[in-house]
């Protein structure tokens, strides 16, 4: 007998197939069974999502047949498969897609055969229970009370946690008693980025073990990270600890989710299925009956609003405010321990200084004295850009429309877009000007400049001070990152040098001093969201000062700016992100922006701007048209407004023309109606419009 079957299968991203396809099995298949079934020439990896009406006879017999089945490998819960429904209609990607990207890279090459085989291997010891050390610590106040509110509400819970108040504590002490609850429960632990993955990992196997924990991200090998997902499939796997990828992992039992540093932008996938691991983790609760918590000393401002009491009780999520440093008591002022904001005036200082001199000062008598200092500078490279001043040259890159980053360790000029690099001339190409200058700086600038500005400051041992810089540059071998933080910790580096990923996530318990050397740049971004990113990098940086409770006290966080007295710096000097979230809400209520209004991106690339921004300018005719003329959806369009097709503001990468369109509505449901309506119109379009390489859409955009 043949069971006709519908399969989800990774058809390509425009092709229009985002429906499940039907094959042909000898026997049935339970939903959630991985499989392997031919899709043009190829043989490709699919998931069984349940029975498929038979087909026409005279079709019946052009229906392919099921290729494999991975016998031993336990189906895919439905709460996954409908995470990965929701997921994929959304974010306005296909089905197919959305599940197989969620699966590990190296199960689509495997056979059923294969996987037989490697299902035999005996899976890594471990104890049958998992075996927690209690840490004897006691806890704060603060900490108690926030646990206490976790065990008694359903949440979900907003962790607003100053810097160094303890929340990777509660974390731990929340999953310990998650999974003491139940003997099979398992608790999925999100990070925005893998480089604060391993310091993580660290404490949480300490507490509760290495078999008990494992780690899901992209840095991970193939063979890495097949092994993580099958143990956290397999249920064998009790903690899972990783990136945004693993809110879509299967994990089968998940009763607690927390979502740490809530507000980092990188939670937001920029490819393929753009989605928010943040919001997927809340739905995802939803799904299975897991708590979350979103833990953050600066949260996502919608995140704030919607923990905003309401007149008639609390916020959709429940805030818990976790206002002070562990070491400073319940009854003592909540600034106490957190370091010291001052602003110094650029405007008074001489042109062209690059640290004042009370910076200066400052940092020197922390080397003397034994301890770190930390500035942040995000921009990395020697120089931005290299110009000629006899006639104007810059060094533009002949494929985008952006400048070539001087980096001066390897004298090239990098495009930090699609990586087109050159040997930096020798004079002007231009004017033949052999007196090529540079405009603005980097990190690799900065740690030179630091280098000479130190020269006559010694450690308390007589050496020289020791800088050392972490960028995307420095950090760009295997083990690089994870060396030379090490070296931080371990007290061999007096002053660091870095981009935003040192701002992050580390506990630095030697650095007292954090300086912001040039944050103007973002106040005055035509990005909504420049300001809230500024000031969550900011009060990042800032507690990465003083987090030994011995020296919080004297620990400071310095900002030079042209603007001392910008409402920002103001905040950051007080460290009052409520006042800072509630002057920002009202500019966005006011302006009809997030979380007042919902957002989409229409975007296109093609081989000249014309073509992107005519395709765009195509469909929105042909859709406003279309669905003006269904009465059922009339009512959703009236609620969306349709911006003009504009250029992005980097809108030429390798060669590449970009354009995008805003869709703006008050209603989430109209916009999400609206959008499934442009779906077919989008793929017609494609094959009408040859220049076209690519579309996308982009739900809930982090810019506009």
């Amino acid at each position: 007998m043949t069971h006709w079957l519908s399969i989800a299968v990774p058809t390509p991203a425009h092709s229009g197939l985002g429906e499940p396809l039907t094959y042909a099995s000898p026997a049935p298949l339970p939903p959630g069974s991985i499989v392997r079934v031919p899709l043009g020439a190829r043989e490709v990896l699919g998931v069984v999502w349940g029975d498929a009406p038979a087909p026409p006879p005279e079709l019946a017999a052009q229906v392919r047949p099921v290729a494999g089945v991975f016998d031993g490998l336990a189906p895919l819960a439905a709460e996954w498969r409908q995470l990965v429904a929701f997921t994929a209609r959304y974010y306005q990607r296909a089905l197919g897609e959305v599940a197989l990207a969620a699966l590990p890279p190296q199960l689509r090459g495997l056979s059923g055969v294969q996987m037989a085989r490697r299902l035999k291997r005996p899976p890594p010891a471990a104890a049958p229970g998992v075996e927690i050390a209690i840490d004897n610590k006691a806890l704060t106040a603060d900490q108690t009370g926030a646990l206490a509110q976790i065990d008694q509400q359903s949440g979900p819970f907003l962790l607003f946690g100053t810097t160094g108040s303890g929340k990777t504590e509660v974390y731990m002490r929340a999953a310990a008693r998650a999974l003491a609850a139940r003997a099979d429960a398992q608790v999925l632990v999100l990070v925005p980025e893998i480089n604060l993955t391993p310091q993580l990992l660290a404490r949480f196997a300490a507490r509760f073990g290495d078999a008990a924990v494992v780690a899901l991200h992209s840095g991970l090998t193939p063979a890495q990270r097949l092994a993580a997902w099958l143990a956290a499939h397999s249920g064998r796997a009790r903690i899972v600890l990783g990136t945004r990828v693993a809110v879509l992992a299967s994990i089968p039992q998940l009763a607690l989710i927390v979502v740490d540093e809530e507000h980092d932008p990188s939670y937001k996938q920029q490819e393929g299925a753009r989605y928010s691991a943040r919001d997927l983790a809340l739905y995802r609760g939803k799904l299975c009956g897991a708590k979350v918590i979103l833990g953050s000393a600066t949260p996502a401002l919608e995140s704030w609003h919607a923990s905003e009491p309401a007149p008639d009780g609390p916020g959709r999520y429940l805030r818990l405010a976790m206002p002070r440093r562990v070491g400073v008591a319940a009854d003592a002022d909540p600034l106490a321990g957190l370091p010291r904001v001052r602003r110094v005036d650029m405007s008074r200082q001489p042109k062209g200084t690059l640290i004042a001199p009370p910076l200066l000062a400052a940092i020197g008598e922390r080397v003397s004295r034994g301890e770190q200092a930390l500035l942040l500078l995000n921009r990395r490279g020697w120089a931005p850009v290299l110009h000629c001043a006899d006639c104007g040259w810059k060094s533009e890159c002949p494929h985008c429309s952006a400048y070539r980053v001087f980096h001066k360790i390897d004298r090239t000029l990098r495009c930090h877009h699609c990586g087109f690099t050159q040997r930096v001339p020798r004079a002007c190409p231009d004017c033949g000007n052999l007196d090529i200058g540079t405009l603005g700086r980097g990190t690799e600038q900065l740690e030179e400049r630091l280098a000479e500005l130190l020269a006559g400051v010694a450690r308390p041992d007589g050496q020289p001070a020791r800088i050392a810089r972490i960028d995307a540059d420095s950090t760009r071998g295997k083990g690089q990152l994870e060396a030379s933080l090490a070296e931080v910790h371990a007290g061999a580096v007096d002053v660091l040098v870095g981009t935003q990923m040192i701002a992050k996530g580390h506990d630095f318990r030697r650095v007292t001093l954090v300086a912001a050397v040039n944050p103007d740049a973002a106040l005055f971004s035509s990005d909504f969201r420049a300001p809230e990113r500024l000031f969550a990098l900011l009060m990042q940086a800032a507690g990465r000062a003083g987090r030994d409770a011995a020296q919080g006290a004297a620990s400071e966080m310095w900002v030079q700016t042209h603007h001392p007295q910008h409402p920002l710096f103001v905040a950051l000097k007080a460290h009052d992100y409520p006042g800072f979230a509630a002057q920002q809400l009202a500019e966005r209520a006011q302006a009809g922006l997030p979380p007042f209004a919902h957002l989409a991106l229409l975007r296109a690339e093609a081989r000249s701007q014309e073509a992107a921004q005519g395709f765009l300018g195509t469909l929105a005719r042909l859709a406003q048209d279309a669905l003006a003329a269904d009465p059922t959806l009339a009512a959703a369009l009236a609620q969306v407004t349709w911006y003009p097709a504009v250029p992005l503001a980097v809108q030429r990468v390798a060669n590449i023309e970009r354009a995008q369109m805003l869709l703006e509505s008050p209603s989430r449901a109209a916009l999400q109606r609206v959008l499934a309506a442009c779906q077919p119109l989008l793929h017609a379009l494609r094959a009408e419009h040859r220049a076209i390489v690519r579309w996308a859409v982009d739900v809930d955009p982090l810019a506009v």
